[in-house]
């Protein structure tokens, strides 16, 4: 059996602030209090015939308001000053994924991390015009830790000389954040030549080395 108590907050000056206490035992709920129906409703047997008697107890429905002035209102500020209030900007990558069979030869998928809040907004821009076609988004996914991702695809026909651009509007962020899509060569394939080139400066600072040592000897 337990109870639980929920403030329900719509605005920061506190109007149409709700509270509702559910009595509940086995997993079901018997009995909850709306503060804006202002009385109990029973929703089993046993709720219906407890219901009843609390309603016909003018004491018992002052004190459950009550704690909409000493619960909700009261700790309204810590609420929102150390959870609704605070926000943490994306980090937002941009990549090329393999496209379905389709019309276009080519896609692009732009992601976002670890946000907060939820809200967010992911466009793509093509030469600054902003593209509505061939674009399919996911809902924001709860990473189940506060923070929340979200990614957009774009299908694509590459043209010669074009600009192609994802943009993301949060409230964490004091103007859209725009991000360039560089397609000179996939990631894939920069780390790949990155990681050779290293290689090969490697090699030919050891064989250096042991050309000088051979020649000492």
């Amino acid at each position: 059996h337990h109870m639980m108590r929920q403030c329900r907050y719509s605005s920061k000056d506190l109007q149409g602030i709700e509270l509702i206490t559910s009595y509940v035992f086995n997993k079901v709920e018997d009995i909850r209090f709306n503060s804006t129906v202002g009385k109990y409703v029973g929703y089993t047997e046993y709720g219906v015939k407890n219901a009843e008697a609390w309603n016909s107890d003018a004491g018992i429905l002052a004190q459950e308001l009550g704690q909409l002035e000493r619960f909700c209102k009261h700790n309204a500020a810590n609420h929102y000053s150390n959870i609704l209030d605070k926000t943490v900007e994306p980090h937002v990558r941009l990549s090329s994924v393999a496209p379905p069979i389709g019309r276009h030869p080519a896609m692009l998928m732009c992601s976002a991390y670890d946000f907060y809040p939820k809200p967010i907004r992911v466009t793509w821009l093509r030469d600054g015009g902003e593209v509505k076609s061939d674009v399919t988004s996911t809902e924001e996914l709860a990473n189940g830790d506060w923070y929340y991702q979200i990614h957009s695809h774009l299908e694509y026909t590459p043209r010669s000389g074009e600009k192609i651009s994802c943009m993301v509007e949060h409230i964490s962020l004091t103007e859209p954040m725009v991000y360039d899509w560089d397609p000179s060569l996939p990631e894939a394939e920069r780390n790949k030549i990155a990681i050779g080139a290293s290689g090969l400066v490697l090699g030919a600072i050891l064989a250096l080395a042991g050309l000088i040592y051979y020649k000492k000897k």
